[in-house]
């Protein structure tokens, strides 16, 4: 009872980000586990008395570590990096540590999500503070054994804690039992260890699922497997808003290893009306949607149409200035009257489908009134605040009219995420769909579905305009962006939504490049109205903008003849922060840092083999400084070669470099892959529906290097799973220009190397 007072007290105490350290208890086989509250009442803590299995940290006697990782792992590599973070203030042999998902509960993990590159920065210090604070207990234990060394003549490594005087250690795991029953120190006591004194974080370790992923063990969503399990599938109307009228369900009922077929009315937001099929396999169920024939009422249905947008876009762009002035500088169009070489430019890029390897699919079993769900999400827990609208726990909650509590979500391993697992309407099908059936239920989705029913990355347009002084300095800019605003019932947006919300990455802000580093810029905007669904898509806005802006920063530099990274330096001036504290806060240093060292490290400037040129860009997204340099030919029939890929990053200090650097090289395949990709819609219906017309980058395409270089800088680490693909796209457009004397202002650019000679 001493132990649980002493508890209270502590989690009562303020803290650093509202972070607590709890020691949970010793358990009755023995041991220490260890865990986080972000914002939970201490009370309620202390009064539950049980160890649950929601600590960070379990030390066995035995001395197995065992550490829980709390976000999606969908290849991002968290459930490897986060637990490093612990790991390395635990003092912890990594060879004795075992590796867990956490289960789902924000009373002790906060947010458990995979989104905007957010998993690092976000958990940082508390991670640390979860290790330091296990560490602290173990070496008081230890000196508490010791018949009172003091505890600071201790120090700890590879699961031990040492005493050099005395020629004494004693393994964490022996440690174990007694450390548990010690009071918690106050976390504003703890020493966190400096950088230099890292042993695990920035080494190369492989990922804890590799040997299960190579090996084919069952690991991700689709994987699931439950006693008497019936497997279904889902039909929507192909054009977005579209409901049934009638169907041959009697006919499919029929069908061979059809247990029911049904419609489903739907609601607005994440549940489209449709057909649901239940059957005793996948292969019954895909066949019977097959012949399903439907009639829709497509009334209030999408009539979206690329090529009409397109051109509206282009009569649009004909005015510099769009509805929604985002930024504007006194005295703009003043400089550009006054601008020795001004440059005008349209570009655009098409919607994307995200094209997980992995199908959408989620397994659920009804007991009762209650639900359990095993989900391959990237947004899985209970939310509350501004993402409410987006929790899985609360859309099926309202769809089916039971509480919260009685549903239970587990995170399953995803097979890609890029965003598109961050939207649940493929859980909340299978939900639905499992409430009345009386078995278990796995719904999975088709490639078609997948690529016709997606999220997308949304289409968008930009009219560009630079005024340049008679020395090629940039001194007037202007950029008039067009793209969607959310018009039909079934769009999601991230925050509260109007008449005239932008689509999921349809939106620019005052802090895009280059307006904050200019005394004349501005940012404008029009939207039109779009029912087609878009989502976040691997750094939304990001992915595109810097295509535009940074292909546009080289057309500004070839116009003033100037070097391209010297009229990048020029604009980014003196070191210092912009915007300092907020997501848009540049670093103009740390970007002039990974300009200058890509540029070296790709040979900028040197002689290259004859028909190559090398193509830079730079771009600052979700908090992380990137520049990439893409060294290019052009082959027979214009096809674009990219020989080699350089990229430097400032994220900070590095957890896993293997993970790091996997992160950035998939980033640029990934780029490399989506400027040649186009979606194409025709009243209201996405015309792709598979690979053969929807390319993946192929290995023999794919560059022979990315050489990838960090600057661990000074600063907390930030996100990697995004930034480095935003770059790519433009840098491989400013080769091309370099080599062909050509411009490519649209993607897919298979489509655009047409025109060159």
């Amino acid at each position: 009872m001493n132990d649980m007072k002493n508890l209270s007290t502590v989690l009562t105490e303020k803290r650093l980000s509202r972070r607590s350290v709890l020691n949970l208890s010793a358990g009755a086989a023995g041991g220490l586990m260890l865990g986080f509250t972000i914002g939970a009442p201490s009370s309620a803590m202390a009064a539950r008395g049980d160890f649950e299995p929601n600590a960070y940290i379990t030390i066995k006697p035995n001395g197995r570590i065992t550490i829980l990782a709390k976000n999606p792992e969908v290849g991002q590599g968290s459930k490897t990096s986060l637990p490093m973070i612990i790991a390395e203030e635990l003092d912890a042999a990594w060879s004795d540590v075992d590796v867990e998902m956490a289960p789902l509960n924000p009373a002790l993990y906060g947010m458990q999500w995979a989104a905007g590159s957010s998993g690092t920065p976000q958990n940082w210090t508390s991670h640390r503070q979860a290790g330091a604070t296990a560490r602290a207990m173990l070496v008081e234990a230890a000196a508490r054994q010791w018949g009172g060394v003091p505890a600071a003549a201790c120090t700890t490594r590879d699961s031990t804690v040492f005493h050099d005087a005395s020629q004494r250690s004693a393994t964490y795991g022996a440690l174990a039992t007694q450390a548990a029953r010690l009071p918690v120190p106050d976390v504003k006591m703890l020493k966190l260890k400096e950088r230099s004194e890292f042993r695990l974080l920035g080494k190369r370790i492989g990922g804890v699922d590799n040997d299960a992923i190579v090996t084919g063990k069952p690991l991700f969503g689709i994987d699931t497997q439950l006693p008497g399990m019936l497997y279904a599938a889902y039909e929507k109307c192909p054009a977005v808003g579209g409901r049934v009228v009638s169907a041959n369900l009697d006919e499919i009922r029929a069908m061979p290893g059809v247990k029911d077929v049904f419609v489903v009315e739907g609601q607005p937001s994440l549940l489209r009306p449709g057909i649901a099929i239940v059957a005793d396999s996948t292969w019954n169920a895909f066949r019977a949607k097959a012949a399903l024939q439907v009639k829709w009422d497509e009334s209030k249905a999408s009539q979206d149409d690329w090529e009409a947008l397109s051109a509206k876009a282009r009569e649009l762009s004909k005015n510099p200035k769009g509805e929604k002035v985002v930024v504007t500088s006194e005295g703009i169009d003043a400089a550009f009257a006054g601008a020795a070489t001004k440059v005008k430019a349209f570009y655009s890029y098409p919607f994307l489908s995200h094209a997980n390897l992995e199908p959408q699919n989620c397994t659920v079993v009804r007991t009762g009134n209650k639900l359990e769900m095993w989900a391959p999400t990237q947004m899985g827990g209970p939310i509350k605040g501004p993402f409410e609208h987006l929790s899985l726990y609360g859309f099926v909650s309202k769809l089916l009219g039971i509480p919260e509590e009685d549903i239970t979500v587990h995170q399953i391993r995803g097979g890609g995420g890029f965003g598109r697992r961050g939207f649940n309407d493929y859980a909340v099908e299978a939900a639905v769909i499992a409430w009345r059936t009386n078995a278990p239920v796995k719904l999975t989705w088709t490639r078609e579905d997948d690529m016709r029913n997606d999220h997308y990355r949304a289409g968008g347009f930009h009219a560009l305009e630079g005024g340049l002084d008679d020395k090629g300095k940039l001194v007037a800019f202007r950029n008039h962006f067009i793209s969607f605003n959310i018009a039909g019932d079934y769009g999601v947006a991230f925050g509260p939504r109007t008449d005239k919300t932008p689509v999921v990455g349809g939106d620019m802000n005052a802090s895009e490049f280059p307006a904050p580093l200019l005394a004349h810029a501005e940012i404008t905007q029009t939207l039109l109205p779009l029912a087609t669904t878009c989502g976040a898509w691997r750094a939304p806005g990001s992915n595109v903008f810097a295509f535009a802006v940074q292909g546009f920063m080289h057309e500004l530099a070839v116009a003033g003849k100037r070097d391209h990274v010297e009229f990048l330096l020029e604009i980014l001036g003196a070191p210092r922060w912009i915007k300092e504290g907020s997501p848009g806060a540049i670093h103009t240093r740390r970007a002039a840092d990974v300009i200058k060292l890509a540029a070296e490290k790709a040979g900028w400037g040197l002689q290259l083999p004859p028909g190559r040129a090398l193509g830079l860009a730079f771009y600052f997204s979700h908090m992380a400084h990137i520049a990439e340099v893409a060294e290019v030919s052009m082959e027979k029939g214009n096809k674009i070669r990219v020989h080699k890929v350089t990229v430097a990053a400032d994220v900070g200090p590095i957890i896993n470099l293997s993970g790091a650097e996997n992160q950035v090289q998939g980033s640029v395949i990934d780029g490399l892959s989506a400027m040649n990709q186009a979606l194409n819609i025709e009243n209201g219906r996405i015309q792709q529906g598979n690979f053969d017309q929807y390319e993946i980058l192929r290995m023999p395409d794919a560059p022979t290097e990315v050489d990838v270089h960090f600057i661990e800088s000074e600063f907390a680490p930030t996100g990697l799973g995004e930034p480095a693909l935003p770059p790519i796209a433009p840098a491989v457009a400013n080769a091309v220009f370099t080599l062909t004397g050509r411009r490519m202002r649209s993607m897919p650019f298979k489509d655009a190397v047409r025109d060159l000679v």
